[in-house]
């Protein structure tokens, strides 16, 4: 499947990292050189996406400001200035920019490093709209920077259930995402998380995992920023 359409989700707090963030929206903090929010962006160049939504909440004229000039992906903003509107709220909103065909969604405070064929295209490839409502990319705990809980299992196919608690065989979900933008029909305007859509996508048997091959990094707080970028040259993943 061509996917051409896509959203990164940029519009939260970054309480967590504060006082950086106070100046600089989480999106725009750099990890080995690099923004988030590029880290993002380039992954959907590379998958050949040709429009992008980012959403904008805190300090979003920094963002509308680092966006302005990109050519690929073509960025269109998603104003969320006057409501914070939470994951699935965010896409919903965004739904006249993002077409009527599956497309990604992005969280722009995780991002990964691809070790074989490029995540998102190899996504798009598995991607069947009659099979699945969303296709999630999953992560091994060891494939992580840090500790994390997870929070799927996968069964018969790449389906996936909630895991229970500190199961050790949960996988993460990696903040990346193909969607069937029909699941969104009756859907209003209003703060809603995407992990309802989950749990709706798991009652119909219809959520599905990718298994990412490469290494995943999250970074929550100021100090992760300096752990992370020592783990990428550990792992040969910067000079």
């Amino acid at each position: 499947m061509k996917i051409t359409h896509a959203m990164v989700l940029a519009a939260g707090l970054g309480t967590r990292m504060r006082p950086l963030t106070f100046k600089t929206p989480k999106p725009l903090v750099k990890i080995a050189g690099r923004s988030l929010l590029n880290r993002a962006l380039d992954a959907l160049e590379k998958a050949g996406v040709e429009e992008a939504v980012v959403n904008v909440h805190y300090l979003a004229d920094s963002i509308e400001s680092h966006v302005e000039s990109r050519k690929k992906p073509h960025v269109t903003i998603s104003d969320e200035r006057a409501e914070l509107l939470d994951s699935a709220g965010g896409v919903v909103k965004a739904l006249p920019l993002l077409g009527e065909n599956p497309f990604f969604v992005l969280n722009a405070d995780t991002f990964w490093v691809d070790h074989g064929t490029p995540t998102l295209e190899a996504m798009a490839n598995r991607f069947d709209p009659d099979r699945m409502d969303m296709l999630l990319m999953t992560v091994k705990r060891t494939q992580a920077a840090g500790p994390e809980k997870g929070d799927f299992l996968i069964g018969e196919g790449q389906k996936l259930v909630r895991a229970p608690a500190n199961a050790p065989e949960a996988v993460i979900y990696g903040g990346a995402l193909i969607v069937n933008p029909k699941i969104f029909a009756f859907a209003k305007i209003e703060p809603q998380s995407l992990n309802l859509y989950f749990d709706e996508a798991i009652a119909r048997g219809r959520l599905y995992g990718f298994p990412l091959d490469g290494n995943w990094y999250t970074v929550g707080t100021i100090a992760m920023i300096s752990k992370v970028e020592e783990l990428m040259r550990q792992r040969g993943e910067i000079a």
